[in-house]
Order: C-alpha cells, then structure tokens, then sequence
C-alpha cells in the first residue's frame, strides 16, 4: 500500500453509499484521564491513568441530490435513531477502511447564491470503531 489523493474515498452507512460528498471529518478517538495524584506526591507532577475512549463523531458535507439513496437514508435514520454499520472507505492504494457502528444525529441542508445546494450530516459514533485492511486487498 501507499499514500493517495483523497478522491475516491466513500462514507457508507447502512451500506448504501452517500453520494456527492466533498469532505468527510473524523474518526477521532480520545480518551478520558483519572487524576490519581496522591497527597504524597513527591515529583511535583501530576500522575493519571486513561479511561474511556470516545471516538467522537463523523461529519460529512457535500451537495444535495435528491435522487441519492445514501442521503435518503441518512435523513430517514435521524428520524428513527437507528444505530447501523457504518464504514468509511479509503481509495485502494491506501487498503483501509474504518468500520463503525453509529447514528445520525445531525441533517442540515443549505443555499448560498453562489454555489451548489449543500447538506451536512453528523454520525454519532457508538463503541469501539475497527481500522481494517479493505476486502481484496
């Protein structure tokens, strides 16, 4: 494998494709910290140990097409609150993909005079997310 543009890079979700898509945000994982800096500290620093890891949220911004199948079904999911695999898909040079569990919990389309009509969606992403070598590869 090797480094690529990002073009070709595919947000699934209840695996159909959201198309039209010009930028997808995320996976950030963090973690929670535990002070556990105690009264006989002798270094001046304090110590702590990791906790919960969140991998936050995924965000994708594109252009709004009403015959998309894969924006249908984001709008349709924020309505259920439905939680469902999900997978961003890198090109194949970089054989990976990160494969995921999560909600849409954002839908917002807008209008500018000077440009093409947008939409945004925001996943929730709910448990541990896997980054995987791509199928075929």
């Amino acid at each position: 494998m090797s480094k690529s543009a990002s073009v070709g890079t595919k947000l699934k979700i209840n695996q159909k494709v959201v198309g039209a898509l010009k930028t997808i945000n995320g996976i950030e994982i963090s973690a929670d910290t535990h002070d556990v800096t105690a009264l006989d500290n002798k270094d001046g620093y304090r110590e702590k140990l990791p906790g919960f890891k969140d991998a936050g949220e995924v965000n994708g911004t594109g252009f709004m097409d009403g015959e998309d199948e894969g924006q249908t079904e984001c709008y349709a999911l924020l309505a259920s609150g439905e939680v469902v695999d999900c997978e961003i898909e890198f090109p194949a040079k970089i054989g990976k993909s990160w494969k995921f569990k999560a909600g849409v919990v954002g839908f917002s389309t807008n209008a500018d005079v000077d440009d093409a009509v947008g939409f945004e969606i925001t996943l929730a992403v709910s448990g541990k997310p896997e980054l995987a070598a791509t199928a075929g590869e």
